[in-house]
């Protein structure tokens, strides 16, 4: 469920039972190599009296609503102040709400005071999602997120100081097979010092229209075959030591190998899985990506 508005609307796949309300039109950095997501948007951040609008209109129809996700891809960049604002009405019009969450960039969550962010926790911001996408510096400049490994440490356990919960994302076969390893294992090193409540790796996506899918299509950038998925993944399984209990998965729709497991206690588990379908694939051939993707 979505307020109906200009361009298309992206959430969490874990957010689909929850109302998408777009504080925010497109994403206010826009920059990342290899997203297409809001590449043709006007970033715009909506007046109150907008939103306002459409939490009334949506409470209408559905006022045992429970669940929002604040969209589109940097919900924090909004002043706390705006923020709070925007959740008290949330609570106002929804008197059973007990969920919300955003998008968070790692430049907005360091922006944010520790004051801010627990402000935000309080009102009842709960979950903030993260793309850490990788832990390699080289990586992070490639794919322009703008912020270097230490930067992205950083931003991460800070919201998790605040008392929130933090969903994070890699971005397996991001740095190509050039730097395959060193993202596999500086990406393991990034998400095992953040240690978040919940980390998914997932599978890059040559989208037509992005720079890195421009770099790739003029063979300066060399994607993944799906046997080097599963070998990155294991890769970054096996340098993944997180000290308390992290939900880890990589059952997205665009992963070779389906994961899912707590880290630690079921490292050794997830290990198993990979080099089981590393044996299957080890004899097959290396096909080309697609327009959609690298397989």
């Amino acid at each position: 469920m979505f307020d109906n508005a200009e361009g298309m609307v992206f959430r969490p796949p874990s957010e689909a039972n929850s109302f998408i309300l777009r504080a925010t039109i497109g994403c206010s950095h826009n920059r990342c190599s290899f997203c297409s997501m809001y590449r043709d948007v006007q970033f715009r951040a909506r007046p109150i009296a907008e939103i306002e609008t459409i939490i009334r209109n949506t409470a209408r129809r559905y006022p045992d609503l429970r669940r929002v996700f604040l969209a589109d891809g940097n919900a924090l960049v909004l002043s706390t102040e705006k923020l709070l604002e925007i959740i008290s009405l949330l609570k106002l019009h929804f008197p059973r709400l007990s969920r919300v969450t955003c998008y968070g960039g790692p430049l907005d969550i360091l922006r944010k005071s520790p004051e801010d962010l627990i402000q935000l926790k309080q009102s009842g911001l709960q979950m903030i999602y993260l793309g850490i996408e990788s832990g390699d510096d080289e990586v992070l400049q490639l794919a322009q997120k703008g912020v270097d490994s230490e930067q992205m440490i950083a931003a991460g356990q800070k919201v998790l100081a605040a008392g929130m919960k933090l969903s994070a994302m890699l971005i397996l076969g991001l740095g190509g097979r050039a730097l395959s390893r060193q993202h596999a294992i500086n990406s393991a090193r990034v998400a095992s010092a953040i240690n978040p409540t919940m980390l998914s790796a997932l599978t890059l996506m040559l989208h037509r229209g992005t720079p890195l899918r421009a770099e790739a299509d003029a063979g300066r950038f060399q994607p993944l075959s799906p046997f080097e998925f599963v070998i990155e993944l294991k890769e970054l399984v096996t340098h993944l030591n997180m000290q308390s209990p992290c939900i880890f998965r990589s059952n997205h729709v665009s992963n070779m190998l389906p994961l899912a497991g707590t880290l630690p206690a079921d490292k050794e588990s997830l290990l198993a899985q990979a080099e089981e379908a590393i044996h299957l694939l080890r004899n097959q051939t290396r096909p080309t990506y697609n327009d959609d993707g690298p397989f």
